[in-house]
């Protein structure tokens, strides 16, 4: 405790005070964002952002969605370090912008995420491209030396359509993520509302 020496004693109190808010607002958002629930591949994690429910609702609905789920086709499988490094650089840029009200109409996948999902395509399609249509595989750095076309510039429709935007689907139909209001506060909130006779 040689830094508490250095700390004059009648700021030893505040400083602790201060500390402990600190850490209280973190742990506090950090439970409210669901940040945990972006460890999983629970798809149902990337509709704590409202503006991804037309994406979930239109991948839920794809042949896609019976079979993989989301960090299936986002995140690089090469091994665990990657992948998570990846999540999270994903998804501090994702919170910031959605923080800061920056989304665009369109959400589309960053330049490095596209390398990501064409691999992934190949990854779970290597035997319909090398068996049996006999196409080969090509890599996204091929499609952009004009070597061949990435996946999505013929499957245009997969699995989340072409068109899919914010305001694409209003009124989709995706399961609520849970509250984070605890459920002691819901109750003494319901038990203060006003009896409307």
């Amino acid at each position: 405790m040689t830094f508490l020496k250095k700390i004059p004693k009648k700021l030893i109190f505040p400083t602790f005070i201060l500390i402990s808010i600190g850490c209280g607002l973190i742990a506090y958002i950090f439970y409210a964002s669901r940040a945990s629930s972006y460890l999983s591949d629970d798809p149902k994690a990337c509709i704590n952002c409202h503006i991804m429910t037309p994406y979930y609702q239109s991948w839920q609905h794809s042949s896609h969605g019976r079979v993989t789920n989301c960090n299936d086709c986002h995140v690089p499988h090469n091994n665990v370090v990657s992948k998570y490094a990846f999540k999270a650089k994903d998804g501090l840029y994702h919170a910031t912008i959605f923080t800061l009200d920056k989304q665009p109409q369109v959400i589309r996948p960053r330049e490095g995420s596209y390398e990501v999902i064409m691999d992934n395509c190949i990854r779970c399609h290597t035997e319909l491209n090398t068996t049996m249509v006999s196409t080969g595989t090509i890599d996204y750095n091929h499609a952009q030396m004009g070597d061949g076309k990435a996946c999505w510039d013929c499957h245009r429709e997969v699995p989340h359509t072409k068109n899919i935007n914010i305001n694409s689907a209003p009124h989709a139909i995706v399961p609520y993520p849970p509250s984070p209001v605890p459920d002691w506060l819901m109750r003494m909130t319901e038990n203060e509302k006003p009896n409307n006779k």
